[in-house]
């Protein structure tokens, strides 16, 4: 635009006028992005069911011997374990070992298991034996002298809840062990109350309790989601009766 008739002209320098042109050509910087939040992660199940870890700990917390002896967690250690029972019950306080035995699987097999077996004492509906990386199932030991679990109304299909700190995890009685060893599970028992699965590294030492109910049966023994409602309400029966 010309300038005004008869108003001044004010000459601007030409470097003046450039560095002005420059700053309005520039694009303007953007705000420095704000710090991403990374998504909150969900915090792993405890309990497959409403019953608490804590509830059923503290129902187990005094026993009543029903084994004639005790049994020793390994081959190495002091027979100390009694299996204990209420009227609903039996129970034991052990470590866990890892039991891989059943049908072959990528993380069960000989290779992963020096001592593995592809059989189990019970099978499923359909005649297979168990799989232990998919189904939780417990290993009660073999009948004896000291204890015969069939006497107690424990047979295989059986409910049992196995706790582990804050966690419980819904099993049945899968398999048989050696009649002067307690404290096995398979490795999807493991797993499911956070112990390391592993047949060889895995396990926990203690502080892992069995619950088996009595005269309790999942038919077909492969139905875990029957095992985890039935389990529920034995649960929940065995904390409110003496």
């Amino acid at each position: 635009m010309s300038p005004t008739r008869g108003s001044p002209i004010v000459r601007v320098p030409s470097l003046i006028l450039a560095a002005a042109g420059a700053a309005l050509i520039a694009p303007a910087a953007l705000p420095a992005p704000a710090t991403a939040v990374p998504p909150r992660e969900r915090p792993a199940a405890r309990d497959e069911g409403g019953v608490t870890a804590a509830d059923l700990l503290a129902r187990t917390d005094t026993c009543t011997e029903l084994s004639r002896g005790r049994y020793r967690t390994d081959a190495d250690s002091p027979a100390t374990v009694p299996v204990c029972g209420t009227d609903d019950a039996v129970f034991w306080k052990a470590d866990l070992d890892v039991d891989c035995d059943g049908r072959p699987t990528i993380h069960c097999n000989s290779s992963t298991d020096p001592v593995f077996a592809p059989t189990t004492a019970f099978q499923q509906s359909d005649g297979l034996h168990l799989n232990a990386e998919k189904l939780p199932y417990v290993v009660v030991p073999a009948p004896s002298a000291r204890w015969d679990y069939r006497a107690h109304g424990i047979r295989g299909g059986s409910v049992a809840a196995v706790v582990h700190g804050d966690r419980v995890q819904y099993a049945v009685v899968g398999d048989t062990g050696p009649s002067d060893l307690i404290g096995e599970a398979s490795y999807a028992t493991a797993q499911g109350l956070g112990i390391d699965p592993d047949p060889l590294t895995g396990g926990a030492p203690s502080d892992v309790t069995y619950i088996l109910f009595r005269n309790s049966l999942i038919t077909p023994i492969e139905d875990h989601e029957e095992a985890v409602t039935t389990g529920e309400r034995l649960a929940r029966q065995f904390l409110t009766t003496d």
